[in-house]
């Protein structure tokens, strides 16, 4: 029987798989703890690459890590799976059944326990129950989805070049629902990859005329996360690419060729993108008791600790960490999650030795927003001064990479960030700029 400390990891996002790295590497490698990780996918992909994905100007294949891999690499365990159940009084979850194509089971229901439990398994897309969203959208929540959208993409494209000679020349109108960076990031960059396409052999394609895009978001303008004024600059980025840019409209229906507003208006649509907002998945609102709330989150203490039982913890989108005063809760975003692991790593070691959790600080290092070849643009946090500076351009750039290297050098180290940037570097001579397919 193992009777080291158990440590289990549900949910492989980055938070989740940068703390079952470093946790194998100092503790599962000298045997002072068993660390498992847990998630319903085979592979790992950071969430903000998602929008270049769907639009084609990032190969899914070449990003993805394979959990398998990376747990033998590093010293900890992984059992693939969904959450299905808590039983907090015998410490022990509950993991469902892995299915093939066809429905039969591979992997049968498992029960494992616990000494220590951190749930990290992200969110996914809150419809607020507007009818048509489940059906006819495509929410940008997991790379399977994101690699769907790009199918579709590429299917309307191709569609379009190989219409008859004499013919209405073809449009593909896309509407974005969420002015967050998601929805911003993907109207930028679905500009830059249709005209990458039509340079590689769609030529019956006017990248000009063809694609239109429309984004629209319930409140009065794009990205409520950064000051008014850097989402007025990228509206008017937004703007110049021909993207219809409307704040104060609500959608409350969609259906297969139209997303309808509160305001009484009506957008064609060929192509529904939901990024309008995050939600905790429902199996949290049943674990065992957990403290969650209106956004299905569950409710964590300054120690990351649920509010219910301080052996389980909680991190990333799926938790909501209340901060002081006026102060608005930690935000989903990679770097809370990124600061949430680091933090763990210090507190598991301290249940080892016996002593106490300590508090989370969350530091606020800044937004930036993508817009692929167009612009980089956001805002740094100063803070000596306690004031954020606008940040654009190269600078910028820079800055936004650098979020995924953190990312990659939490997984890698420093030799495996240098070796990848290299192969990269080399192979981009011999690969077109856009997946073609």
């Amino acid at each position: 029987m193992n009777d080291r400390h158990q440590v289990i990891i549900v949910g492989g996002g980055a938070g989740g798989l940068e703390l079952a790295t470093r946790l194998g590497d100092r503790l599962g490698r000298k045997r002072r703890a068993t660390v498992t990780l847990i998630d319903q996918n085979e592979t790992h992909l950071w969430k903000p690459l998602l929008h270049e994905v769907a639009a084609g100007s990032m190969d899914i294949h070449a990003h993805q890590l394979d959990y398998i891999a990376q747990a033998r690499w590093h010293d900890f365990g992984f059992r693939c799976g969904a959450l299905e159940g808590l039983d907090r009084t015998r410490r022990e979850i509950t993991v469902a059944p892995t299915l093939d194509e066809r429905g039969e089971e591979v992997i049968p229901l498992r029960k494992l326990r616990y000494d220590t439990l951190v749930i990290a398994i992200g969110s996914v897309a809150n419809t607020f129950g507007v009818p048509g969203v489940a059906e006819h959208t495509y929410a940008l929540e997991t790379a399977a989805e994101a690699a769907r959208l790009h199918r579709r993409l590429i299917t309307a494209c191709s569609r379009a070049n190989y219409r008859p000679k004499g013919s209405t020349p073809a449009q593909l109108r896309v509407v974005i629902v969420g002015g967050g960076a998601t929805g911003v990031e993907l109207a930028a960059e679905l500009h830059n990859t249709t005209r990458m396409f039509a340079e590689y052999g769609l030529e019956n394609i006017d990248p000009e005329r063809f694609l239109r895009v429309t984004l629209i978001d319930a409140g009065p303008r794009i990205l409520p996360m950064l000051p008014e004024r850097i989402a007025k600059a990228v509206t008017e980025t937004l703007e110049g690419l021909g993207v219809q840019v409307l704040g104060s409209e609500q959608a409350v229906e969609v259906t297969a060729s139209e997303v309808k507003t509160k305001s009484g208006r009506s957008f064609p649509a060929d192509i529904t993108v939901w990024a309008a907002g995050i939600k905790g998945a429902d199996i949290l609102g049943n674990l065992d008791g957990l403290e969650t709330n209106r956004l299905n989150q569950l409710v964590i203490l300054p120690t990351l600790q649920t509010t219910r039982d301080p052996d389980v913890f909680a991190l990333g989108d799926c938790s909501s960490l209340p901060r002081e005063g006026k102060m608005p809760p930690v935000p989903p975003a990679a770097q809370a999650a990124h600061q949430q692991a680091s933090h763990m790593i210090d507190t598991i070691g301290r249940r080892l030795r016996g002593g106490p959790p300590r508090p989370f600080r969350y530091r606020d290092f800044g937004s930036l927003v993508s817009l692929g070849q167009y612009s980089t643009i956001g805002s740094l946090m100063g803070f000596l001064s306690g004031k954020s500076y606008r940040v654009e351009g190269w600078f910028a750039r820079l800055m936004y990479l650098s979020l995924y290297r953190m990312h990659l050098y939490a997984l890698y180290g420093p030799l495996g960030v240098v070796l990848d940037a290299l192969a990269r570097l080399l192979k981009r001579g011999t690969e077109p700029r856009v997946k073609l397919h």
